[in-house]
């Protein structure tokens, strides 16, 4: 490969591969056979099984996967508490399943009345424990308020109960459970500044963690810095995730997803060492990969500088992505600084670059890709000029020459500094010049 000289097309295409996804490409429609509704939601258990549902239903467009979506969160919803859930899903499906799939307003009326008696009963026995003082039967009294809450929807109530039970945890498992819920009810909420509170202030208990306690920490940690986009620390938070994780946390995470949000947020802001060291290397984390092939084979393609088959499979996961209740707001973000992090890899090992051959490539047009490198040249991630004549990006070597001539020459003036105040030095001390202690001088 000439890298003194313009890139040869079938080198350009052998390095791109035929690389996809530039900002022209646009998203093909949404279909049933993309994501396997059913397989999707039995990753997950609990509030976070619903809450995917219903967001696969508003967001798909596909009416086939929208009403599949919809049943499956009825069922579900009838095998729980939450009325008012049910009252949302039922009118979203708005008949279109049949009158079996319609509001139930007898049950919503026998769970209400249920949820009130079994509220009641609960408030008396808490207030029956403040009276007598015991702390532990307070704990558990908020404990149980708390979860009669968060099975009925009411969350910011659940949160608050949870929270009063801080005043009356005695070890250190009665403050991991508590941050374990407050956790847990934070994620559904959004409230991810009480996500990443909670998360320290567990791990900061005197005693040692259990492993899945740990894992499932980290995992949190990672959902929180990915939705404040400091995909940085959530990229090292996923990856530090122990597989010990498993389905243990399917109320918030399934593994599935720390290897794609991980991975993801790995190839947008790691550097290829850190790419090489805490992801490819990492024996943990690769047994997260292993679960999504797809996702470890664009890990790799990646580093390897296959960019046009690791873009590639990007494109064809971003359909899915896109349906996640976590990750769909980033994946923009996170596509263009993979793609801007391919695009400077590509262009480093050569002096000229031809554009036409470049954009081919990359699968864009030659005005698009102009715009990009244009952007990441301002940004000054790429230290080159663009020659829109005849569509080359040209190199920005430093001179050498110069470089080398500029060194000299400061070279020369330290040289001829130090040899002026030797020769003033020997000077002085042949004419027995010197300053005595008392101030006098002697010549």
């Amino acid at each position: 490969m000439d890298v003194e000289g313009e890139v040869p097309a079938a080198a350009a295409a052998a390095i791109a591969n035929g690389l996809g996804g530039g900002e022209e490409a646009s998203l093909a429609p949404f279909s049933a056979e993309q994501l396997d509704v059913e397989a999707y939601a039995a990753q997950y258990s609990g509030r976070t099984r619903l809450a995917r549902l219903v967001f696969i239903a508003d967001r798909c467009g596909v009416e086939a996967m929208q009403l599949e979506a919809l049943r499956m969160a009825y069922d579900e919803i009838k095998r729980g508490e939450d009325v008012q859930l049910h009252r949302d899903v039922a009118l979203k499906i708005n008949g279109r399943l049949g009158p079996r799939y319609g509001l139930d307003q007898a049950w919503v009326d026998t769970v209400s009345r249920r949820a009130e008696q079994r509220k009641e009963k609960l408030e008396n026995e808490l207030n029956g424990y403040r009276t007598n003082l015991i702390k532990e039967s307070i704990r558990m009294g908020y404990n149980d308020i708390g979860d009669f809450f968060y099975a009925h929807g009411q969350l910011s109530d659940a949160f608050k109960s949870y929270i009063r039970t801080r005043d009356y945890c005695t070890t250190s498992k009665h403050i991991v459970q508590m941050c374990m819920n407050v956790i847990l009810v934070s994620i559904e909420l959004g409230q991810f500044a009480h996500v990443s509170n909670y998360v320290s202030k567990a791990e900061q208990t005197p005693d040692s963690l259990d492993p899945i306690i740990v894992a499932k920490l980290r995992a949190a940690a990672g959902l929180a810095n990915l939705e404040t986009k400091k995909y940085k620390l959530a990229a090292r938070k996923f990856v530090e995730t122990g597989i010990e994780l498993g389905n243990n946390y399917s109320e918030v995470i399934a593994p599935q997803d720390v290897a794609v949000y991980g991975a993801l947020c790995a190839l947008a802001s790691f550097d290829r060492s850190d790419l090489k060291s805490k992801v490819i290397d990492n024996i943990n984390f690769r047994n997260f990969l292993e679960l999504v092939p797809e996702v470890r084979e664009l890990v790799n393609d990646f580093y390897a500088s296959r960019y046009g088959s690791c873009l590639g499979h990007l494109e064809k996961l971003k359909p899915n992505l896109l349906l996640d209740i976590h990750l769909h707001e980033h994946v923009e973000t996170l596509y263009t600084d993979i793609r801007h992090k391919a695009i400077i890899q590509y262009t480093l090992p050569f002096i000229s670059v031809d554009l036409n051959t470049m954009a081919t490539a990359f699968k864009t047009s030659v005005s698009m890709l102009e715009k990009e490198l244009a952007a990441l040249i301002t940004e000054n991630k790429i230290q080159a000029r663009i020659d829109s004549h005849n569509k080359i990006l040209y190199a920005r070597h430093a001179d050498q020459r110069n470089t080398t001539f500029q060194r000299v020459l400061q070279t020369g003036n330290e040289f001829e500094r130090d040899v002026k105040s030797m020769l003033l030095r020997a000077n002085l001390l042949k004419h027995e010049y010197s300053q005595r202690t008392s101030g006098s001088r002697k010549m």
